[in-house]
C-alpha cells in the first residue's frame, strides 16, 4: 500500500451466478492522480465501479478502504458520497427538461426544501462555480439545448462540488470517478474536457477514468490499471508504456489493427443520390459503389451527421435516390419503406434508438426477421433462440447467452448484437452512425471485419464518424462535409487520419470564407 492513496481496494470478488465478474482484484488510487481503467468489454471494469458505487454487493474477503478506514460492505451510495466520491456515469444523470441550475442544485435543494428558491442568486452561484474552471455556461439554459461537451462539464463540475461539500477533511481532495465520459464528443471538446480534469487534479482531487480509447488513456493518466476476465493484469505507468504495450496487455496477445485492403477498380453503383438537401443546405449528389464503404465525417454541425438518417427517411430531406434501377422520393421516403427496399439503419444511440435494453438479445437480434419465426400458435421461440445463439456465435457476442437482456451485456457486445441484427437482413445499402463509439480495441477490429465481409457479399456501406482512426481504417472513399453539403473528396492512399482531420478544419474554413 502507498502511504499517498486514498482509496485501496483489496481482493474485490464479485459473482453472479455461476459468472465470476471479479476475480480478487486490488488496486490503490493515489492522491492528486489520474488512473486510468482499462479493458476489453466484459472484462470487469463496469462491475468495478459498481461496487465502489454500492450497486453490487462483494463476496465476502472484499475490502474497500476509505481514506485510511475500513468501509462496511455493500458501500452506502449516500455514505460513499458523503465521504467524497463521486460518480460520472456514461449517461451523465441530467434532466435534459430542466435548466442547468436546477441540474446543478437540485440535490441540495432537494435535501434543505426551502419554502422560497432565489434562483437569479443560486444562477449567479452556478455562474461562479463554472467560471472557476474557465467555462461559460448560460444557467437558464436547458440541458437539451446544450451541446453534448457542455452536458458533460455540467455533470462533472457538479461531481466535483459535491466533493467540495462532503465532511470535513475530504473536501475537494475527493475521488471523482469518470465512467466513459469521451464516447460521444469529437477530438476537439476530447481536448477541453482534458483541461477540466486537469484543472480539478490541480485542486487536489484524485481522477478514476473509464475509457477505451489509448490515445486517451495516454494523453490524460498517470496510472492505468488494465483488467482482463476479471483479473487484474498489470497496473502501468502510461508516460513510459508505449501504445502497442498497453493493447497488448488487454487484449493479452499482440493484435493487430485491421486494414481495409483498397481496390482501385471501378464499382458499379449500388445507390445514386442526385439533389438531396437537408434543412437549408444547397442540394448536393453523392453514389455508393457495391461493396464499397463510404465514409462521411466533418466538424460538428457540418451536416453530415443527418445523412444515414435522411437516407433512412428518419429525418426531413428532399432529393431523389436509385437503388437497383427504382427510383424513391427522398421527401416521401419512411423507415418502414426503406427496411422493405433493403435499407438498414444502425443508430448511434445503442439503447436509445438502436435496440432495447429490457428485451432480450434473441428478441432484439431477431427483431427484423420476426416474419420468419412465426408459427401456428404464435412465435416460434426456440427457433428464435437458436437464430439468437448462431449469430451471437458468429460474432463472438459475450457471454454467449442470447437469454440476457440486451442492457445487460457491455458496450462493444451490445453493439455487436446490433449490427448482427441488420447484417443478417444483407442489406442493400448499410448506414452506420459512429459504430464503434465506446467500444475496445479488439472489438472494434470484428465489427471492422464483419463490415468488411458484408462488403465483400455486395452491400454498400455509408459510415458516419468523428473517429479518423475508424474512417482510416475502414473506408474506400471518404466524403468531408461543411456547412451542410461534401466539399472534399478522399480516395484510396488519399485516406489517412492526417488528411482527415486537415480537410475538416481547412474545408470548413474555406467554405466560411467563401460565404462572407
Amino acid at each position: 500500500m502507498s502511504d499517498n492513496a486514498v482509496l485501496h481496494l483489496n481482493n474485490i470478488r464479485m459473482r453472479f451466478g455461476n459468472f465470476q465478474a471479479l476475480k480478487g482484484v486490488s488496486l490503490s488510487i493515489r492522491r492528486g492522480e489520474v488512473f486510468g481503467l482499462l479493458g476489453q468489454n466484459g472484462s470487469g471494469k463496469s462491475t468495478l465501479i459498481k461496487v465502489l458505487a454500492g450497486f453490487h454487493q462483494p463476496e465476502e474477503g472484499s475490502e474497500v478502504i476509505l481514506w485510511g478506514q475500513t468501509m462496511p460492505l455493500p458501500l452506502n451510495q449516500m455514505e460513499i458520497k458523503k465521504r467524497g466520491v463521486a460518480f460520472v456515469h456514461q449517461h451523465l444523470g441530467l434532466i435534459a427538461s430542466l435548466t442547468v441550475v436546477e441540474n446543478m442544485r437540485v440535490t441540495a435543494l432537494g435535501t434543505r426544501t426551502p419554502w422560497f428558491v432565489n434562483w437569479r442568486r443560486e444562477a449567479k452561484r452556478v455562474a461562479e462555480q463554472f467560471a472557476a474552471f474557465g467555462l461559460s455556461i448560460d444557467p437558464f439554459a436547458t440541458i437539451a439545448q446544450l451541446s453534448p461537451v457542455e452536458r458533460a462539464f455540467v455533470a462533472i463540475v457538479r461531481a466535483f462540488e459535491d466533493l467540495k461539500a462532503s465532511d470535513a477533511g475530504y473536501g475537494g481532495e475527493g475521488i471523482l470517478v469518470l465512467d466513459e465520459p469521451t464516447p460521444f464528443l469529437p477530438a476537439e471538446d476530447v481536448k477541453r474536457l482534458f483541461g477540466l480534469i486537469r484543472s480539478i487534479v490541480a485542486s487536489g482531487a484524485s481522477v478514476v477514468i473509464v475509457t477505451h480509447d489509448i490515445d486517451e488513456v495516454r494523453e490524460i493518466t498517470d496510472r492505468v490499471a488494465v483488467l482482463r476476465d476479471g483479473e487484474l493484469v498489470d497496473i502501468l505507468e502510461t508516460k513510459v508504456t508505449e501504445r502497442q504495450a498497453i493493447l497488448d496487455t488487454i487484449v493479452g496477445s499482440r493484435i493487430d489493427a485491421f486494414a481495409k485492403a483498397r481496390g482501385v477498380e471501378a464499382r458499379p453503383p449500388a445507390v445514386t443520390v442526385t439533389g438531396i438537401a437537408m434543412g437549408r443546405a444547397a442540394p448536393f449528389d453523392l453514389s455508393i459503389g457495391e461493396g464499397e464503404t463510404l465514409g462521411v465525417t466533418g466538424l460538428i454541425g457540418s451536416g453530415f451527421a443527418s445523412l444515414p438518417y435522411a437516407l433512412f427517411g428518419a429525418v426531413r430531406a428532399t432529393g431523389n435516390m436509385v437503388l437497383d434501377g427504382r427510383s424513391i422520393d427522398l421527401s416521401r421516403l419512411t423507415p418502414a419503406a426503406a427496411q422493405a427496399l433493403g435499407l438498414a439503419l444502425l443508430p448511434g444511440d445503442r439503447l436509445g434508438a438502436a435496440g432495447v435494453g429490457s428485451l432480450s438479445v434473441t428478441d432484439n437480434i431477431t427483431l427484423p426477421v420476426l416474419p420468419d419465426h412465426r408459427g401456428l400458435l404464435g412465435l416460434d421461440r426456440p427457433g428464435m433462440l437458436r437464430t439468437a445463439g448462431h449469430l451471437s456465435e458468429l460474432h463472438d457476442v459475450r457471454p454467449r447467452r442470447p437469454e440476457l437482456p440486451l442492457g445487460s451485456l457491455s458496450g462493444g457486445n451490445q453493439q455487436k448484437v446490433l449490427l448482427a441484427k441488420w447484417l443478417q437482413t444483407k442489406p442493400r445499402l448499410l448506414l452506420l452512425d459512429e459504430p464503434t463509439q465506446g467500444v475496445d480495441f479488439g472489438a472494434r477490429q470484428q465489427i471492422f471485419s464483419a463490415l468488411d465481409r458484408a462488403a465483400r457479399d455486395g452491400t454498400a456501406i455509408l459510415c458516419a464518424s468523428t473517429d479518423n482512426e475508424q474512417l482510416e481504417q475502414i473506408c474506400d472513399r471518404i466524403l468531408v462535409f461543411a456547412r451542410g453539403r461534401p466539399v472534399v473528396e478522399l480516395r484510396g492512399a488519399e485516406i489517412t487520419r492526417k488528411a482527415i482531420t486537415e480537410a475538416c478544419f481547412y474545408s470548413e474554413s474555406q467554405t466560411a470564407e467563401a460565404a462572407e
